[in-house]
């Protein structure tokens, strides 16, 4: 059983009061708040590590390096991967993303190649492929929905074909808040020789997610999304793609001899690693990840799920309110009638309560659900059904108001 309270003591900003109302933070999808282990951590290295990482021979830059370092193997473990040079240090999930869209497909994609993605994912997963599909003359080919909102599997076995040479989907919709059947997804592609590349930004937070049991080839989470700092993510890619890849930036770190008649790349994860990364955050990431270790990802993704379930009840009591597919993750879009979820959003904010509303970055999905935007409350391991009590009452007040 954990103690919500004393980890909710661990995130300053949870004290704060919006409107001289309590703070109920329920946009966890969108960023997570930070533990106060993780915002020391920042001020630490800026106070007493300070360098740059990798090219210096004084005490501070090894200091610093050895920091990173030590939060690249910390990736490593939490996402069971078999080697730390499989883990590439990004912006977050859409860098991640786009360097493999980027590198993979510079690397093995031809015009007239296909892509396989669904209906369901976020524009980070839709449009660099329409860029690689413009530049390359590559083809998308998307999974469809069955009608409670998840893929269809038979549908998406009948996509493959000899010109398909990667499969890039979501874990958990950002928006349905449903898991896909990640582990079946992969293992079809791999029955056609075809990697696959998943979109872990909505289940790395909320799951334990081991990529050697998967078999994933690549995996894409941002740190922001787990408790860390923002602008700091993380590619995985098994170590046959990242050696064949070309690189995706260029420029110091990346290298091992430059001339100007030709250049050498350095050995991995360096070589998608170009100029200066972004230690500080890096390294805070690494905090961030061994509390999560403390807490116990099975605890989290257990409170989550009782929290879920219990809003999920709760919500379905309110006449004229649609949650949109079957949510089991740790976010339920909904709408309530022909109230505006902007109108409902903009009313919750005044009673202190954050929910996330419009589009999601899944316009595609939108389309398909014939709407232009939900209401959507997303959770993590230090809100309460106190705080879900909170949100019914102020959806209550604001559909008195808004009909």
């Amino acid at each position: 059983m954990l103690d919500i309270e004393d980890i909710r003591k661990e995130f300053p900003i949870l004290e704060s009061r919006i409107y001289n109302k309590p703070l109920v933070y329920l946009d966890n999808a969108a960023t997570t708040q930070k533990p106060k282990c993780v915002i020391d951590t920042i001020s630490n290295v800026y106070t007493t590590m300070n360098a740059n990482v990798h090219r210096g021979v004084h005490h501070l830059s090894q200091v610093a390096t050895i920091a990173m370092e030590e939060s690249r193997e910390t990736v490593r473990k939490f996402i069971g991967a078999e080697h730390s040079h499989e883990i590439i240090f990004t912006r977050g999930t859409t860098e991640s993303i786009n360097l493999v869209a980027s590198s993979f497909g510079g690397t093995f994609l031809k015009a007239g190649d296909e892509i396989i993605i669904s209906t369901m994912e976020h524009h980070s997963n839709i449009v660099p492929w329409q860029l690689l599909q413009a530049r390359l003359g590559i083809k998308i080919r998307v999974i469809p929905l069955t009608g409670n909102c998840k893929l269809d599997i038979e549908a998406y076995k009948q996509l493959f074909n000899a010109n398909t040479r990667l499969v890039s989907i979501a874990h958990v919709s950002n928006v349905l808040g449903a898991t896909n059947p990640i582990k079946e997804i992969i293992d079809i592609a791999h029955s056609h020789d075809v990697p696959v590349l998943v979109d872990g930004a909505q289940s790395i937070p909320h799951k334990k997610i081991d990529v050697k049991e998967l078999d994933a080839d690549f995996l894409a989470f941002s740190g922001h999304k787990v408790y860390g700092p923002t602008g700091v993510g993380v590619l995985y890619g098994k170590e046959k793609w990242l050696e064949a890849m070309q690189p995706y930036h260029g420029g110091g770190e990346m290298i091992k001899r430059v001339r100007f008649d030709k250049t050498t790349f350095n050995e991995l994860p360096y070589k998608f690693e170009a100029g200066t990364p972004d230690y500080v955050g890096i390294i805070a990431l690494g905090k961030a990840l061994e509390w999560v270790n403390r807490i116990g990802i099975e605890n989290i993704a257990t409170h989550e799920h009782e929290l879920t379930m219990y809003a999920l009840e709760q919500l379905r009591r309110i006449p004229a309110l649609r949650i949109f597919g079957e949510p089991d993750g740790s976010a339920i879009s909904f709408l309530i009638g022909d109230i505006h979820p902007a109108d409902l959003g903009t009313i919750l904010d005044r009673l202190g309560i954050a929910i996330r509303t419009g589009h999601h970055c899944a316009q595609p999905l939108m389309d398909y659900l014939g709407i232009p935007g939900t209401a959507r409350a997303s959770f993590a391991v230090y809100n309460t059904k106190e705080e879900i009590d909170i949100l019914m009452q102020g959806i209550e007040r604001a559909v008195k108001m808004l009909s």
